[in-house]
């Protein structure tokens, strides 16, 4: 028994070392962020191409929501790190790109949904992302007063519900494949519905994830 338990105790230490580091969720969430970030960047190549756009300010929105939002879901993920959190210097500095970039992302997103100029039948959709832009904002702010007040768990939870809001567009994609594989095409409303869903699924995880980091681990329940 004590054999087995030595021989294996390197690879518990593996283990936990890479648990700290959190590659594996930095890797999925820059995996989830992949396909918007592609989208996005399609996009604004249409947008710079295209000659018939409706005028500069019309332009100006759809490409500081896509600009920031690159921005916010890419270098966010790496704040779910447990290695990188501890080291005040990098997580500071990412947190002063990370917020201005959340708040141009959401408030972009918003001013693009109240004057949403689109096809009819993309208005519904438009109306959803507005539903969350607009949480979205309300998080970072309180994000950011929890951190004046260095109150870090609440930091950690509010900046934690903003980022799956915006990394939302991943889950979307993944909605629609399996939306497709079941059901084939969808029209505009099983669109929104599939958007809509995306947008919960994320919220449902970043709340478990929340209530995971507020429950004790078993060391501290055993120090006390």
């Amino acid at each position: 028994m004590t054999q087995q338990t030595t021989a294996t105790r390197p690879i518990v230490k593996k283990q936990q070392r890479r648990l700290k580091s959190g590659w594996l969720a930095i890797t999925g969430l820059l995996l989830l962020s992949a396909l918007p970030v592609v989208g996005g960047a399609l996009r604004l190549n249409e947008v710079s191409a295209a000659e018939n756009t409706s005028g500069y300010g019309s332009a100006v929105p759809i490409v500081a929501h896509i600009v920031a939002m690159t921005v916010y879901c890419l270098l966010g993920a790496f704040q779910f790190s447990p290695a990188l959190r501890v080291r005040r210097g990098w997580h500071r500095a990412a947190g002063r790109v990370l917020i201005p970039a959340g708040f141009i992302a959401a408030l972009s997103s918003v001013w693009l949904a109240v004057f949403f100029g689109g096809p009819a039948d993309e208005l519904s959709l438009a109306m959803v992302r507005l539903v969350f832009a607009v949480p979205m904002t309300v998080f970072l702010v309180l994000g950011s007063i929890a951190i004046k007040r260095r109150d870090f768990a609440a930091h950690g939870a509010w900046m934690t519900r903003a980022y799956a809001i915006a990394v939302s567009g991943g889950t979307q994609a993944l909605v629609f494949s399996v939306g497709f594989f079941i059901v084939g095409e969808v029209d505009a409303f099983g669109e929104t519905l599939l958007v809509a869903t995306g947008f919960v699924i994320n919220s449902v995880v970043a709340e478990l994830l929340i209530l995971r980091r507020g429950r004790p681990t078993r060391a501290s329940a055993a120090a006390r």
